[in-house]
Order: structure tokens, then C-alpha cells, then sequence
């Protein structure tokens, strides 16, 4: 009974926009998950119908731009249509329905097309003109088994865990430090410079970084955020308890003001929730570790820019040779700039960034001016689902402690 209730449908929706869906209760596939997929589903299978379409009289550039533009037509088209049209409750039949209709597409539709346009387009297809039919059917139906299934696995990541939301969430949380960038880097700025500031002027560093490449500086810096969320996850577990051991009435009611169950009140806390799952302590280690990089990442770009300003400043050729031991590269897309500077500034910054989020959540100085901010929209989502569970345990829109008159 409780799961129809309109309250805990509009709370499980708040749940998805704040990038945590696994707390629904339950979390099942073809109710939560699969109904969500449905638009870019509908979608993958439209645009590769309407692709072999094209393909079959498709010839030349113009016909091929034309075949691209339909694809994304279809692509993005129709999932947007669905999407607002409004989402289908699907039943455990129509579900399975779906995924057998997406099965059978990639299975069937090579087979279609050699019917309709005979083997000659089929081989230019697969680029063999002495192709036989079972060769074409059999090369198409892999490839389209092969991508009709990382679609899938691809779909079902981002649905299940709300990355959608979580990164609209991401890009506001960006224009937020970006507009206060000037103030955050003011804060950070000094401790990380004394941290990285001698590393800039070592010859060691520009000869590493004149002959690094920037697919293996990148590899670098992804190094650098690994460690970021492995320290994320190694605090959340700490931060998780220290939630669910303080549901006081005064903090429940202050978490769940301005969400659907902003109604309830009560005298007395609401049940100590059940453990989060492996994949809600996932759930939430995205949106935490999201936000902890994204914080990070704007830091690492006024170091970066800090860096960068400093080399055009005091390094000219003669000492960025006399560094390197050899003349400097320049880079292609700022010729006056040598290489090697990009990419210690790169560096520098990352691992600037780096320790700026690990320093937020370790040093109690810090913690509370930079990791407080951040923990907080967990702690509020935590807390919401702890009423929503003793709410929808007692079916009746309401936990103990609260007044009758409240629903």
C-alpha cells in the first residue's frame, strides 16, 4: 500500500534527481530500472533500423551525411519523445517483452536486410564483394550482438545509478565553484603552492615532462583522481554511521524540508534504517566522489593557470634548454609555449588537487570549511531515506511520534 502512496512516489523521484535511485525501496529492475531505460532502448533500436535503411540506397558523401543525420535524428529524437510523453509502468510481461524485442533486433535485422536488398549491398557492407549470404549474416548479426550488448550494460550503469541526474547535479555544483573560484582558490591557493611551488623549478621535471606524452600524462592524472575516490570511500563508511547514529527529530525535520516528506513531523526519531547495500554505498561513493573532483578540479585549474602564468613570466627558451638539456618542444596549439610547461603545469596542478581533496576530509582545519559543504547533501539524502523506510514500514504515510493530522 505504501508504494502507491503519492508521497513516496514523489520522494522515490527526489531520490533519482539527487543521483541516488538505489535508495528506492525496493530497488527492482523491471520496475525502477528498466522503465527509465525504455526511451534509449526504443531509441537504439529505431536508429539502427533507420541506419540499414539508409545504407541500402545510400551512395557518396551527400547520402552518407544524409544516412548520419538520421541516425541522430533517431538516436536523440525519439527518446525525448518518450521521455515526455511520460514514463510507462511496465508490468513483469511487458518488461520481458522489451528485453526479448531488443534481443531479437541485432538477430534478426541483418537477415531482413540481405531479404530486401540482395547480397550485393550486404557485401559492400561488410566490404567483401565475393561475401555469401550466410557469410554477410552471420558478420552483421556479431557485430550487432557485440554492440546491442555494451549498449545494454552501458544503459543499464547509467539508469540504475542515476548517473543522468548526477552529472545535471555535476555541472550545476561546476557553475557554483566556478562563480566562487576566485574565493576558493584565495583559500587553497597557499597551502598547495608551498606544497608544490619548488617542484616547478627542477630540471628533472621538464626533461620528464618534455618527453612525456600527453596520453600517458593524462594516465597520470587519472591516477591522481583513483586515489581521490579511493580516500572518498575509505571516509564513507565513517560518515555513513556517524548520519544514521544522529536521526534526532530537530535534524530530521531540517533534512527533509523542502522534499516530498517535508510534512512529517514527530516527537520521536525514526527507526535506525538497515544497513546501506553494496550498491547503495556505490550510489552514494558516486555522487561523494563526484563532487570531491569536481571541488578539486577547479582548484587544480587556478593552479594550473597560476603555473602557466609563472612560465611565460621567468622561463624563456635559454633556461627551459639549459632544464631540458636540449632544445624545448613548443606546443602546436600555443607555439610560443614550450611543451614541457603545459605539462608540468598539468601535473603540478593534478597532484595539487589531489592532496587540496584528500587535506578536506584528514585535517580538521580544513574539513570543515571545504568537506562539511560537500558531506552535507549526503547527510540530507541519508536522512530522508531513513524516514522514508519507517514510513513506508508502517504503510501509512507517517513513523511513530508523528500527528495523526500530519498527513
Amino acid at each position: 500500500m505504501a508504494g502507491t502512496d503519492p508521497v513516496f512516489r514523489q520522494t522515490e523521484r527526489w531520490f533519482v534527481r539527487q543521483g541516488v535511485p538505489t535508495f528506492i525501496d525496493p530497488y527492482r529492475f523491471s520496475v525502477n530500472v528498466l522503465p527509465r531505460m525504455l526511451p534509449f532502448l526504443a531509441g537504439v533500436v529505431a536508429a539502427t533500423v533507420v541506419s540499414v535503411v539508409v545504407l541500402a540506397f545510400s551512395s557518396g558523401l551527400q547520402n552518407a551525411l544524409i544516412g548520419g543525420l538520421s541516425w541522430l535524428v533517431a538516436q536523440i529524437g525519439l527518446p525525448l519523445v518518450l521521455v515526455r510523453s511520460g514514463l510507462p509502468r511496465l508490468s513483469g510481461r511487458v518488461a520481458s517483452g522489451v528485453l526479448v524485442a531488443y534481443a531479437l533486433v541485432p538477430i534478426l535485422l541483418p537477415s531482413v536486410f540481405v531479404a530486401i536488398y540482395g547480397t550485393s549491398r550486404g557485401a559492400q557492407l561488410i566490404g567483401r564483394t565475393d561475401a555469401t549470404v550466410e557469410e554477410i549474416v552471420g558478420v552483421v548479426t556479431i557485430v550487432l550482438v557485440v554492440a546491442y550488448a555494451a549498449i545494454f550494460a552501458l544503459a543499464w550503469a547509467v539508469t540504475a545509478y542515476g548517473l543522468v541526474p548526477l552529472a545535471r547535479r555535476a555541472i550545476g555544483h561546476v557553475i557554483s565553484d566556478m562563480r566562487g573560484s576566485l574565493q576558493l582558490q584565495g583559500r587553497a591557493m597557499p597551502t598547495l603552492l608551498f606544497v608544490t611551488f619548488f617542484l616547478f623549478f627542477t630540471g628533472e621535471l621538464w626533461q620528464l615532462m618534455n618527453h612525456l606524452g600527453w596520453g600517458r600524462l593524462v594516465a597520470v592524472l587519472a591516477l591522481f583522481a583513483a586515489v581521490t575516490v579511493l580516500a572518498t570511500s575509505a571516509r564513507l563508511r565513517s560518515e555513513i554511521d556517524r548520519v544514521e547514529q544522529d536521526l534526532a527529530p530537530q535534524r530530521v525535520a531540517a533534512a527533509c524540508a523542502g522534499t516530498p516528506l517535508a510534512d512529517l513531523t514527530a516527537d520521536a526519531p525514526p527507526a535506525q534504517p538497515p544497513p546501506l547495500t553494496a550498491r547503495q554505498e556505490t550510489n552514494v561513493l558516486m555522487v561523494l566522489a563526484t563532487r570531491q573532483l569536481i571541488q578539486a578540479a577547479v582548484v587544480g585549474l587556478g593552479l594550473f593557470a597560476f603555473f602557466v602564468i609563472l612560465g611565460v613570466i621567468i622561463v624563456d627558451d635559454v633556461t627551459a634548454a639549459s632544464w631540458i638539456g636540449a632544445a624545448p618542444q613548443h606546443s602546436v596549439w600555443a607555439p610560443f609555449l614550450p611543451v614541457a610547461l603545459l605539462r608540468a603545469a598539468a601535473l603540478l596542478a593534478g597532484f595539487g588537487s589531489m592532496y587540496f581533496a584528500i587535506t578536506t576530509m584528514t585535517q580538521r582545519e580544513y574539513r570543515q570549511e571545504f568537506f562539511e559543504p560537500v558531506i552535507s547533501d549526503v547527510e540530507r539524502t541519508l536522512a530522508v531515506r531513513a524516514v522514508y523506510l519507517d514510513a513506508r514500514a508502517h504503510g501509512e504515510g507517517h513513523f511513530p511520534g508523528t500527528s495523526p493530522n500530519s498527513t
